[in-house]
């Protein structure tokens, strides 16, 4: 039931924005790979592709929303190594050995994450190596269905990430929910700019996939209990895409110059 008292609260309006800020962020990881996903396929089903895999985030989190005793009860472990984990200089442990079903979500959609940008990196720099089922241009043929499914995956992992994160900073569910509504519309109104944008730049793609084999790094660490910042990690894809906007720049004007130069003088 939803307690209109709580619109009353200024703490829970910043709250709101705070989560919904939060949701966007950990939704660009989700959205690059959806984009990056989309694109490999025929461009009539590109679109639909995208609007499927962000629907699917959205029915995800909204699911996860209304079991939230059993997404808190996934953080709770589940089996322990036997073996110590070597200690940092304070005599600390490095990491956890004891892995509850959240960190090994983590773990899994990480490798996942790896696997899949490590085959999109190899298939740019050895496009003409075979990789499965060829179409007549020589790239490998793409299915909506096996993107669908691999949207599926990664979406999953990321819901999880994202209820969790929510359950963290506020106790009201209609904030939470509200939250993830209005950070999965953003997410349907980037996804066409950014995919079209990332297909019409070759040099994007090499970037993006570089983002997701960190964030695939980073889930892996986090299953194994190392934390990592968030803030550290975002902070370096935004001054790695500031150095490659600085890139664009520079090519764009290298290309207009000969014409420039040419051009009869007055």
């Amino acid at each position: 039931m939803f307690d209109i008292t709580i619109l009353a609260q200024p703490g829970a309006w910043a709250a709101l924005a705070t989560l919904v800020v939060m949701e966007v962020v950990l939704g660009i990881d989700n959205l690059i790979f959806i984009s990056i996903l989309s694109n490999k396929l025929p461009e009539a089903q590109r679109s639909r592709a995208r609007r499927i895999g962000i629907s699917l985030a959205l029915i995800l989190r909204l699911a996860l929303l209304s079991t939230l005793a059993f997404i808190v009860g996934l953080t709770q472990p589940v089996f322990e190594l036997p073996w110590q984990a070597p200690l940092n200089e304070h005599g600390d442990p490095m990491f956890e050995l004891a892995f509850s079903w959240r960190d090994l979500i983590l773990i899994t959609g990480g490798l996942f994450l790896v696997w899949k940008a490590t085959t999109e990196i190899h298939e740019k720099v050895d496009p003409n190596e075979t990789h499965g089922v060829m179409d007549t241009k020589g790239r490998a043929a793409a299915n909506l269905g096996a993107a669908i499914f691999q949207i599926l995956l990664l979406d999953i992992v990321f819901s999880i990430d994202s209820i969790l994160t929510a359950v963290g900073m506020t106790e009201h569910l209609p904030i939470m929910v509200a939250a993830v509504v209005i950070a999965v519309i953003l997410m349907l109104f980037a996804a066409e700019p950014l995919a079209n944008f990332i297909h019409n730049n070759p040099s994007v793609v090499m970037l993006a996939l570089g983002f997701l084999l960190m964030i695939g790094m980073t889930l892996i660490a986090e299953g194994f209990g190392a934390h990592v910042p968030k803030g550290y990690i975002y902070a370096a894809m935004a001054f790695s895409a500031l150095i490659e906007g600085l890139n664009m720049l520079s090519r764009r004007a290298s290309r207009r110059k000969p014409a420039d130069t040419t051009a009869p003088k007055p």
